[in-house]
């Protein structure tokens, strides 16, 4: 985990910073266009027959851009990615073929004539373009860790912060800090599962109870064949400090974000690595997001206190559940500055406005074995962002 070293008051204004940190990780970025209205080479505002003024006002939006969490990845990225396609509705790719109807949602929205990105930005007062790969503002996503995130958001590097873990534990401040300087924007929730190589999987490794995984974490359980499974020692995988599926994790499971982790092995900054790490090696265990799972990476059950939580949407108790022990809010934070004293800018409102929709929930969340937030909470969320135009 991070911690805090200065103030709001001594970040960048992000509103101020030129959108060239769109290169930053790995940015996934459709068609973007980072054009700021000044076509003609190095003339100046005087030289085109303009004053400052009338240059910046009508000047293309800045691009809006994110990093941080990898689990919180996914999400973003193809809702970037979706954004600056600004496909029409007419395209099946995108909204399903005619015979299906549209992707589940779209209708709820009054079946919109605009391209994706128009409507979303239309409703902010943003100047359609009905052009492909042509949104109103571009968006650009990258890729690091929560940790990362959450400052490069405090720093004013970025203007949101993706996040699988509270930015409370992430930057080492309080509640009321947290409240009073940036905004939760909560996306998502991910049952954070834990996994084991396919081999032990295979030995019949299928479940292990909360104290068990502790014990392992912990190193006071290192072989298999301590939780009824075969000789083996334990090859136990972390994510990397700073991570907000590290943070989460110890907060879940170990009761407090800085708990000892004495029976780590190995740690990974991302979720795809601990995915690859866990397949290349057997008698492994890790704890990561749900959308990296697979045959080859595959979940188990966890039974906490008699309750067994499967990986498996159709049981009595599933890692889909809210009251799943592990279960976790995947953030995007932005930040209250003097140019948003609410914290959220334009921009950003019609980016997440996107995801808080049936529409978005499907295509970006559950589409990406995430969990969809309940209507009730899709409403709290909206009620962070400004009015529409």
């Amino acid at each position: 985990m991070t911690h805090e070293t200065e103030g709001v008051s001594g970040r960048v204004s992000r509103r101020k910073f030129i959108a060239t940190t769109g290169a930053i990780g790995a940015v996934g970025v459709a068609g973007c266009t980072g054009d700021s209205g000044n076509t003609s080479g190095d003339s100046t505002p005087e030289e085109s027959g303009q004053n400052e003024d009338t240059a910046e006002s009508t000047s293309a939006p800045e691009m809006l851009t994110a990093e941080g969490s990898s689990t919180v990845y996914p999400i973003a990225n193809k809702g970037s990615s979706y954004w600056n396609s600004n496909p029409p509705t007419s395209d099946g790719e995108y909204w399903g073929s005619s015979e299906e109807g549209t992707v589940p949602g779209w209708e709820d929205l009054g079946k919109p004539d605009e391209r994706l990105a128009d409507y979303f930005a239309s409703l902010y007062g943003f100047e359609p373009t009905g052009e492909q790969a042509t949104p109103p503002f571009a968006t650009s996503i990258g890729l690091s860790h929560s940790g990362t995130g959450c400052k490069s958001v405090r720093d004013g590097l970025v203007d949101i912060g993706n996040s699988s873990g509270p930015i409370t534990a992430e930057l080492g401040i309080s509640e009321q800090k947290a409240k009073e300087n940036y905004v939760d924007h909560v996306v998502g929730r991910d049952g954070q599962p834990v996994v084991v190589s396919k081999n032990i999987y295979d030995a019949g490794v299928t479940k292990l109870t909360g104290e068990d995984i502790r014990q392992i974490y912990q190193d006071e359980i290192s072989n298999w064949s301590e939780v009824g499974g075969p000789d083996q020692e334990i090859y136990v995988i972390g994510r990397a400090e700073g991570s907000g599926t590290d943070t989460s994790f110890r907060l879940n499971m170990l009761g407090s974000a800085d708990a000892s982790m004495s029976g780590v092995d190995a740690r990974f900054g991302q979720n795809q690595q601990v995915a690859q790490a866990v397949q290349q090696n057997e008698g492994a265990i890790a704890y990561m997001a749900l959308a990296f799972t697979g045959p080859q990476v595959p979940p188990i059950a966890i039974d906490f206190e008699g309750t067994v939580y499967k990986p498996d949407k159709d049981a009595d108790h599933t890692i889909f559940d809210s009251a799943y022990p592990l279960n976790r809010d995947l953030h995007q934070y932005t930040t209250v500055t003097e140019d948003t004293p609410n914290g959220t800018d334009k921009r950003e409102a019609a980016f997440l406005n996107m995801f808080l929709t049936t529409f978005g929930q499907k295509v970006f969340v559950e589409d990406n074995n995430y969990i969809p937030l309940p209507t009730k909470d899709i409403t709290a969320q909206k009620d962070k962002l400004p009015s529409q135009s």
